[in-house]
């Protein structure tokens, strides 16, 4: 294999892929990128077994062919290179000679048949989803997936699809984020199409929107593979077996409290207050009643802090605990833009949260359980 490509080129499909490469494997050949030359592109693969990246750039092939390369090392080399043309051409024993300007250097590659099969994107089948929605679905519903691998089908967020909206849903447990978006199009969908995404897939699929020109993304599947394709990358997922449990259960019905707040207002006062509360919990306390919103914390070891807001509220007073850190990231996935409505049943049932202008083409609900306090 030889070839000549630009630094620039390469660089920028190096830092979409290198983010899939495991740091500490025992799989030696998982460090490694694939680099495959053939006809007038170079296509670059990383995988870790459970996903992979496979994504091309231009280059001028002298002699077709394939190496792997130490993914960090070529990574972190490459970056620090000048802009311009480079060579890259594989010698003997699997090393490989990267040639730049007045730099010239070889590293120690792997045998390519070494490399593991990555799965290819179905020839059929595929459904296409406009990215500002997904971008838009992912961002309101990732940071409630769970931490904890022990449950494992919470470690991921449950896309649901419909012949006219799409929506997204996510809890681990102690909270859950919904959001749908009406009035889109998915001509080859009948019947309600589920899919479980995991988390790291999400978190790849989130950087690869972000760094898209294009409108519209591909998603298929197969027995055991996600696939989305985004412009010339293809993203591939391990599934994650096992039942999404049934949130619609979980959805309040008769919250008939609520009050409505400035999203900074409360952002600020959580923030100011939770720096009091119990480290181990993050606990704070809300009381409402006649026309303001209390929150306050205390704790032995820091003290104890309160702030009010004023805001019309006409209901039976109410005083309910709420993890700081579960209403803070609502908050900062909304932007912290507008106003918010908080609804409350009673101080042992889950409080619901959505923004109070609500757009009406997106539908965000967010659901906390209480904390006793």
């Amino acid at each position: 294999m030889e070839i000549t490509v630009s630094r620039q080129d390469l660089l920028r499909e190096l830092t979409a892929a290198q983010s899939v490469v495991e740091r500490k494997t025992t799989i030696p050949i998982l460090s490694n990128f694939l680099l495959e030359a053939d006809g007038d592109k170079i296509v670059i693969t990383a995988t870790d077994l459970d996903q992979s990246i496979r994504t091309s750039c231009a280059a001028k092939i002298k002699k077709p062919g394939s190496c792997t390369i130490p993914a960090r090392k070529l990574y972190d080399y490459i970056r620090l290179l000048g802009d311009g043309d480079m060579s890259v051409k594989l010698l003997e024993n699997h090393w490989v000679q990267i040639r730049a300007g007045r730099s010239n250097t070889r590293m120690v590659g792997m045998a390519r048949a070494n490399f593991p099969q990555v799965p290819e994107f179905p020839t059929g089948g595929a459904i296409k989803i406009p990215v500002a929605s997904l971008r838009t679905l992912i961002a309101r519903t990732i940071f409630a997936i769970s931490n904890e691998e022990s449950r494992y089908t919470l470690n991921g967020a449950l896309l649901i699809l419909k012949a006219e909206s799409i929506a997204m849903v996510a809890t681990d447990g102690h909270r859950l984020a919904y959001i749908e978006k009406t009035a889109e199009s998915f001509p080859g969908i009948s019947a309600e199409k589920k899919t479980l995404v995991p988390r790291k897939a999400l978190q790849e699929l989130q950087s690869l929107l972000s760094n898209t020109e294009a409108e519209v993304i591909e998603f298929a599947e197969d027995d055991s593979t996600l696939f989305f394709r985004v412009g010339h990358r293809v993203l591939t997922s391990r599934k994650l077996t096992g039942q999404f449990p049934n949130y619609e259960a979980v959805m309040p019905r008769d919250n008939n409290k609520f009050v409505i707040v400035r999203s900074t207002d409360l952002a600020a006062s959580i923030q100011r207050v939770a720096q009091f509360a119990d480290e181990r919990s993050g606990a704070i306390k809300m009381r409402i009643e006649q026309n303001e919103l209390k929150v306050s914390s205390s704790s032995t070891e820091a003290g104890e802090s309160e702030d009010t807001i004023e805001t019309p509220y006409s209901f039976d007073p109410i005083v309910v605990g709420f993890n700081s850190a579960y209403l803070i990231d609502f908050l900062k996935a909304i932007g912290n833009e507008g106003e918010v409505r908080l609804e409350f049943k009673d101080a042992q049932s889950a409080g619901q949260v959505r923004p109070e202008d609500g757009s009406d083409e997106y539908k965000y609900r967010y659901i906390i359980m209480p904390m006793r306090i």
